[in-house]
């Protein structure tokens, strides 16, 4: 780990699509700060998911919610 806990890696994470509800692989990349959005396509369906990606403090982990765009 680095200097304030920041990893330099990507992290291994996922999403559920909020369109078909798969579950879905994707990474965090902790460099991009504690608090993100982006699109990424579902794996199953090619739906557009808005992702929101938060680091929760208290679990020392980060949080992923999705909804379509």
């Amino acid at each position: 780990m680095e200097r304030g806990g920041w990893r330099a890696t990507d992290l291994d994470a996922g999403f559920q699509c909020a369109g078909c509800g798969e579950w879905n692989n994707t990474s965090v990349d902790p460099s991009a700060g504690r608090r993100q959005e982006y699109v990424e396509d579902c794996q199953v369906c090619c739906k557009a998911n808005v992702l929101r990606v938060y680091y929760d403090n208290a679990e020392h982990e980060y949080v992923i919610t999705s909804e379509l765009e």
